[in-house]
């Protein structure tokens, strides 16, 4: 258990900070790559829908009707999926759709829109701080995601903790890009969004704290109900339309099928 507790706080850290990844990414380009965006969203969101579906919401199902019996563990892991799809709906609902950092913004949005790297503009440098927070508030309950898995099962905690840090990239890029652009100061710029991603180890201490000393079977079930829930929400609405927005010659597709082949093929490696 202590191997799996360390294995599965290192595996969230390191999801969370590749925030960071996207930060450098962006400064070193003077052009975003749309075709890169698009492939990896989609595969991020095909690893999520796969792996919640085919192998999270059973293993959640399995616990609960082992718990609970038949009747009352199926509706208790459809509750737990539904209700894993309300959190991160209201968390979105709460946030103003300009933070959102899924909305995101590349080089040339701040270029075209007459911006230039140093000249201080404070609505630019508000919207980057305040989608640092809203990124901060998205991967909190994607720690937990992380953390959960990895500590019930290592090899689904890796493949969650590959596809999350995958679609956090893009994350990183939509704080650092409009505060770079605000200030000229890359240093702040990459601070600000690399703080960003530690929103999801916080999640995962937060889950020790709260819910590890709960961690029996119909509690293993809701969370994992619920992770499954939050997963596909995210993937559905957020991943994939943003994908689409970059999409060239259906590669936010191919980059989806790609992302549940992989997932797939990890899975029947690790029978």
């Amino acid at each position: 258990m202590s191997e799996n507790l360390l294995m599965a706080f290192g595996l969230t850290l390191l999801a969370g900070l590749a925030t960071g990844i996207g930060s450098l990414l962006a400064f070193f380009t003077t052009h975003t790559n749309k075709k890169f965006l698009s492939v990896t969203l989609g595969f991020s969101a095909g690893v999520m829908i796969y792996v919640s579906m085919i192998e999270i919401f059973v293993k959640a199902k399995v616990a609960l009707v082992d718990a609970l019996g038949t009747v009352p563990g199926n509706w208790m892991t459809v509750g737990g999926f539904f209700g894993g799809m309300l959190l991160i709906a209201a968390i979105d609902k709460y946030i103003p759709k300009q933070s959102n950092p899924h909305e995101l913004r590349t080089v040339e949005d701040m270029t075209e829109s007459g911006y230039g790297a140093g000249t201080i503009q404070p609505e630019l440098l508000k919207m980057g701080t305040f989608t640092a927070l809203a990124i901060a508030i998205h991967n909190f309950p994607e720690g937990i995601a992380t953390f959960t898995s990895a500590l019930q099962d290592p090899k689904l905690g890796i493949a969650i903790a590959v596809a999350i840090a995958i679609h956090n990239i893009p994350e990183g890029i939509a704080v650092s890009v409009p505060v770079y652009f605000a200030t000229g100061d890359k240093k702040k710029a990459f601070k600000l969004s690399f703080l960003s991603g530690l929103s999801e180890p916080i999640g995962a201490f937060a889950a020790y704290l709260f819910l590890m000393p709960f961690l029996n079977e119909i509690m293993f079930g809701i969370v994992f109900a619920a992770v499954a829930g939050i997963m596909v929400f995210i993937s559905l609405d957020e991943l994939l339309p943003a994908a689409k927005k970059y999409d060239e010659a259906h590669l936010s597709i191919y980059g989806l099928i790609g992302g549940m082949a992989v997932m797939a093929l990890s899975l029947l490696l690790f029978i």
